[in-house]
């Protein structure tokens, strides 16, 4: 039996159409489910992975800054070397002076030096200090990075978990919803998609629910909803801009449709 052929979304009626996009944003609203399911797991996964890296590179940054003020102590070490040896050699040469100037010259030589060893040891009591309390503060970034990692491995773990149990469900809606799409009228579906995106519950379509719109809430004067029912031309909510469709249409029981049945 020969398949029938699709018919070109143009030249849909606009109850086909209004179907057709009612169906679509069931499809989507059943991804934003899923979505929801996934909550704010993504945006924490993110929010650790970022913490872990920063911590990271703080550590090492301040591995580094211990490198620098280890050099530092290391080169007055040999600043102090000198200068003491410097001292010595003054002494030594004081043994030999012919008067009182060159006398007075070296002991100046000497207190110099001397007060370049103060300074030199003051530095690196100073660098040693520093190079204590980065140790101190590695110590405890290493032991909030291993917690971080540990929450990253918890909540990768879930997330992993749901996007398992959700992800065929998700790819199937995708493929369905991809397939309609391709049926709907490309400026039509762009409208849809646009007022989708800016409505806050992520509906592009609904349907009249107590005579008012089942997107805002808003009441719908009773000629509009006359021509709702009677689905010869699009109509958009005024207060909102969602497009309206017949609940029969959509498939839906409203409980006046329902109070009718009881009658």
């Amino acid at each position: 039996m020969a398949k029938e052929a699709k018919k070109d979304p143009n030249e849909l009626s606009v109850e086909e159409k209004l179907k057709a996009l009612f169906q679509l944003q069931t499809m989507l609203s059943e991804i934003d489910k899923i979505k929801t399911l996934r909550g704010e797991l993504p945006l924490e996964v993110q929010d650790l992975e970022d913490e872990v890296t920063g911590l990271s590179t703080r550590i090492e940054k301040i591995k580094a800054e211990i490198e620098e003020l280890k050099s530092n102590v290391a080169s007055k070490k040999i600043e102090i070397e000198t200068a003491k040896a410097s001292i010595e050699k003054y002494k030594s040469q004081q043994d030999n002076v012919r008067n009182n100037r060159e006398y007075d010259v070296l002991t100046k030589e000497i207190e110099f030096q001397s007060l370049e060893v103060e300074l030199c040891e003051k530095r690196i009591r100073e660098y040693t200090a520093g190079i204590k309390s980065k140790e101190e503060e590695i110590v405890k970034s290493e032991q909030l990075l291993e917690e971080r990692k540990k929450d990253l491995e918890v909540k990768k773990n879930e997330l992993d978990e749901i996007i398992s149990e959700t992800k065929q469900e998700e790819e199937k809606l995708r493929e369905k919803a991809k397939n309609l799409e391709a049926t709907i009228e490309p400026r039509l579906l762009q409208a849809f998609k646009r007022i989708r995106k800016n409505s806050r519950n992520g509906l592009g379509i609904t349907y009249v629910q107590r005579d008012a719109c089942g997107g805002c809430f808003n009441k719908i004067p009773p000629q509009k909803q006359l021509d709702i029912r009677m689905r010869k031309k699009i109509i958009v909510c005024e207060y909102c801009g969602r497009i309206m469709i017949d609940p029969e249409l959509a498939g839906v029981e409203t409980e006046k449709h329902l109070e009718t049945k009881m009658k």
